[in-house]
C-alpha cells in the first residue's frame, strides 16, 4: 500500500471560496494534516479510522490523488470492493496514466463481476510498463488473451514531440517533480518524479508512459543504469538504494543510507551522495 508517502503538489482544485474567508493555503495544509493521521492510524491498524481521515483528506482537497489511494486500498483490504472501486475510478478521471489505478480497477471489476469492464480496464495499461505485464496476468484468469495499448494512451498535451530523431529542442511536460535522470542504450529516457514516486520512461519517439510505480518507491531522486540495464534509484525518504533488473524485479540493494541523492556508475562502481550522513558511498556491483 502506498503509505509514508511524500505528498504531492497539490493540483489546480475546481473550488470556488466565494463564501468563506478560508483561503487556498489552509485548505491544502488541513488536507495534509488529515492526510497524515490517516497513515497514523493505519500504522496502528485502526483502518476505519484511517478510511475516514483519508475522506476528509479528499473533501478539503478533491483532487489529491494518494489520499484517493490510499482510500480505496484501505477499503479494498477490507473487502468493501464496489466502494474500493469507485474510489479508483476517481483517481482514473483525475489522472488517467496512473496505470496502478487502472490495474486496481480492473481486479475491482472481476471481483465485482463485471468481467466485460475488468478487460477494458487492461487494455489501457501500456504493455512496456511492469504494471503491463500484470495485466498480462490478470488477462489469462479471465481466459482472454487481450493486447494491452501501448503509450498511445498517453494524452498529447503529456509530451511535446519535436521531431522523431530527436534533435531538436523540446519539453516533456507534466512530471510530478522531475528529479534524477537516465538513458539506455536504446534511446529511451527514464525519469524520476519525486512526489508521486514514480518513474516514468520518454522513449525515442518522445512518448512519455508510467515505467515503474511502486510501494516502495518513497521520495526516488537519483537514478542510474549499468551495462546489463538495470535501473537504480536513490529511494530518498527510505533511505535505500533499489534495483529494480529489466525483468521489472524490484529489489533493495543496499539499506541505512541517509537521504540518498546523486549516484553515479563507473567501470563496475555505484558511487551514491548521501546528504543525510555528508558522505558518498562507493559500492561493488555484482557481475
Amino acid at each position: 500500500m502506498k503509505f509514508n508517502k511524500i505528498f504531492k503538489a497539490i493540483l489546480t482544485v475546481a473550488i470556488l471560496l466565494t463564501t468563506s474567508n478560508i483561503s487556498y493555503g489552509t485548505i491544502a495544509t488541513e488536507a495534509k494534516l488529515q492526510y497524515n493521521k490517516g497513515i497514523d492510524y493505519y500504522q496502528l491498524g485502526q483502518f476505519e479510522e484511517s478510511a475516514n481521515c483519508f475522506k476528509k483528506a479528499i473533501e478539503l482537497d478533491p483532487n489529491y490523488i494518494d489520499a484517493y489511494y490510499n482510500l480505496g486500498s484501505i477499503l479494498e483490504y477490507l473487502k468493501q470492493d464496489e466502494a474500493a472501486l469507485a474510489v479508483f475510478k476517481q483517481i482514473i478521471l483525475r489522472k488517467p496514466d496512473d496505470y496502478e489505478s487502472v490495474y486496481k480497477a480492473a481486479v475491482l471489476s472481476k471481483k465485482v463481476g463485471e468481467v466485460e469492464k475488468a478487460k477494458m480496464y487492461l487494455t489501457l495499461i501500456p504493455t512496456d510498463t511492469l504494471i503491463g505485464n500484470r495485466a498480462k496476468q490478470l488477462a489469462s484468469t479471465m481466459e482472454t488473451d487481450i493486447p494491452t495499448e501501448k503509450a498511445k494512451q498517453i494524452e498529447p498535451e503529456n509530451y511535446v514531440q519535436a521531431n522523431p530523431k530527436n534533435d531538436s529542442d523540446g519539453m516533456y511536460s507534466n512530471i510530478s517533480s522531475p528529479t534524477g535522470l537516465v538513458t539506455d542504450k536504446n534511446g529511451n529516457l527514464y525519469v524520476a518524479g519525486f512526489s508521486d514516486n514514480t518513474i516514468y520512461k520518454i522513449g525515442p519517439d518522445n512518448k512519455k508512459i508510467v515505467y515503474i510505480k511502486s510501494e516502495k518507491i518513497d521520495g526516488p531522486i537519483g537514478l542510474a543504469i549499468d551495462s546489463e540495464e538495470n535501473i537504480y534509484i536513490a529511494n530518498y525518504n527510505k533511505h535505500n538504494i533499489l534495483k529494480v533488473d529489466k525483468n521489472g524485479a524490484i529489489s533493495e540493494l543496499i539499506g541505512n543510507i541517509q537521504n540518498p541523492y546523486c549516484m553515479y556508475i563507473t567501470d563496475g562502481l555505484l558511487f551514491i551522495s548521501s546528504q543525510g550522513s555528508n558522505s558518498v558511498i562507493r559500492y561493488k556491483l555484482k557481475r
